[in-house]
């Protein structure tokens, strides 16, 4: 399932990108290529002096990471793509031919991927209880990365290619890409240099500005027949229409759906909503058609066919008028291709038909939650309600593509029943969000259509980026969504303009830092003296 709590994919541009192709037969086997495992051994507790902490341990757990010396040639930088909240092995297309292949290539650099504490196989404990989590914190992760750096060895490559005596620089796209602009903040004297992309250094709790860009940049006809059948329904909701709203929940086979907010976030599953959706939604659209999908497009062409007949066979004006006595004789126009998208896209994933179990659309079975398993979901929540917060709710005010009765409490009950309190951890009330702040000396780029980006650097709430220095390089990729300069096509001439340009920007830039290399090294050992 794809998660969308708490972090930082515009336009599809998958029609330009199909046509384009890797030119360069020596390359021909990289978008397949494979790599081996490799275990590095990492402490589990990076502060054991840490008055605030209120468990110790000076074990290691064996974290997972991944080598390309494909084309490292010595004297080159170390590349360390920062896994972030999956496995290892979802992120080997960045080493294949994305943005860290880019990059090795232009520089002759090595290609590091490092899987994040408690996600893929690099779990410290066999389970995740609230206290097993307690060292899922934003400093021990970021301290993982500066450790790794100072001791990591790579397989078959000759040298101590360790910081800092070599350059290593970073890269990270959404949460990692946080996790890359932190790392350079606090490890500065170690790590040389980052490039954070759609990274969110910014804090909230609740974010209803996901929804912002679609409504901005999706089809528009699209865009104003979900504000209003979202508006109806929450007339019939503010009403305590009760009878309307089960006919409404029927014509979506919904009826089971007990909750109206389970109710509301399913029936935005092709859209993006609260919590864990299980389609390709805004946020899953990529300029590379192999990474992206153009699923989201698919569902508004259904919710705007004109004078035709759906594939199951129901034409547009058949529901446009089914609810119409509640909204004065109103049609609720699209209503009859929202309801079939939901029907044969949606409903299918629920294999058991229960739709109301938390295997399928519901969330109000609190012991369901309280398994403790090892689970990158549940990693994820749990940063989320300790840390990064940014619940996706509906907009307070003016049109929205997600219902009113969906608010930030609804995700935090998930916190409560997800993480009772242990013997040395509790989750606190609200996430601490002092934890996010701002980083300098990294560069950032971000997409001005990702739905992440009010939190990112180029957030429409921060001050206008009008200037770049070598030191502090933005960019923002205009058309773009999350993190798109992360794929690549192994020819960045043959890129889209806006996807090569930026892809060039990171090269220069890299390179730039590269240069003065030597002397950052020099200083560092003058000022040890």
């Amino acid at each position: 399932m794809k998660i969308s709590l708490g972090y930082c994919i515009g336009l599809l541009a998958s029609e330009v990108i199909s046509s384009y192709v890797p030119l360069r037969s020596r390359d021909s086997g990289r978008p397949s290529l494979q790599y081996s495992p490799n275990y590095f051994e990492q402490r589990i507790d990076h502060f054991p002096g840490d008055s605030n902490s209120p468990q110790h341990t000076n074990a290691t757990f064996k974290q997972r990471y991944y080598v390309d010396s494909s084309y490292y040639k010595p004297g080159g930088p170390v590349y360390l793509y920062i896994g972030g909240e999956t496995s290892g092995p979802s992120r080997f297309s960045n080493l294949r031919t994305g943005i860290i292949q880019i990059l090795m290539e232009a520089t002759n650099g090595l290609g590091v991927i490092l899987e994040n504490r408690y996600y893929g196989e690099s779990f410290p404990y066999n389970s995740s209880t609230t206290d097993d989590l307690v060292y899922l914190t934003t400093p021990q992760t970021l301290a993982d990365n500066a450790f790794f750096a100072q001791y990591a060895k790579f397989p078959g490559v000759e040298g101590d290619l360790t910081a800092p005596g070599t350059p290593w620089i970073l890269y990270g796209g959404s949460l990692a890409g946080a996790q890359t602009a932190f790392s350079i903040k606090e490890y500065g004297d170690i790590l040389y240099g980052g490039i954070a992309s759609s990274a969110p250094v910014t804090s909230t709790v609740g974010y209803p500005a996901w929804y912002s860009p679609i409504q901005k940049y999706a089809p528009q006809d699209c865009v104003t027949r979900i504000n209003r059948i979202v508006d109806n329904f929450d007339g019939l909701v503010a009403a305590n229409n009760t009878a309307a709203i089960r006919e409404f929940k029927a014509l979506f086979g919904l009826e089971a759906l007990t909750d109206d907010r389970d109710f509301a976030t399913t029936i935005a599953y092709p859209i993006g909503n609260p919590g864990f959706y299980p389609t390709n939604t805004w946020q899953e659209l990529n300029w590379n058609a192999s990474y992206g999908s153009r699923d989201f497009f698919d569902f508004c062409g259904n919710v705007t066919a004109v004078d035709g007949v759906l594939p199951a066979g129901v034409a547009q004006g058949d529901l446009a008028l089914a609810l119409a006595n509640y909204t004065g004789g109103a049609p609720w126009a699209g209503l009859g291709g929202y309801a079939d998208y939901v029907k044969r896209a949606v409903l299918p994933l629920c294999a058991s038909g229960d739709y109301n179990s938390k295997a399928c659309f519901g969330t109000q079975d609190a012991a369901a939650w309280a398994h403790s398993a090892n689970d990158a979901q549940r990693s994820y929540l749990y940063t989320s309600c300790t840390e990064q917060g940014a619940f996706i709710d509906a907009p307070k005010e003016g049109p929205s593509l997600l219902s009113r009765v969906v608010d930030t409490s609804y995700e935090q009950q998930w916190c409560r029943w997800a993480f009772p309190d242990g013997q040395f951890n509790q989750i606190p009330a609200g996430p601490d969000l002092s934890i996010y702040d701002n980083a300098d000396r990294l560069a950032f780029i971000d997409g001005d259509q990702d739905v992440w980006n009010d939190l990112c650097y180029h957030s429409n709430f921060a001050p206008p980026r009008t200037v770049s220095t070598d030191l502090h390089p933005q960019y923002l990729i205009t058309g773009a969504g999350h993190h798109w300069d992360s794929s690549g096509i192994l020819d960045v001439e043959a890129e889209p303009q806006f996807i090569r340009e930026a892809h060039k920007w990171e090269i220069r830039t890299v390179k730039r830092w590269l240069n003065g290399f030597d002397q950052w090294k020099a200083s560092k050992k003058s000022a040890s003296l």
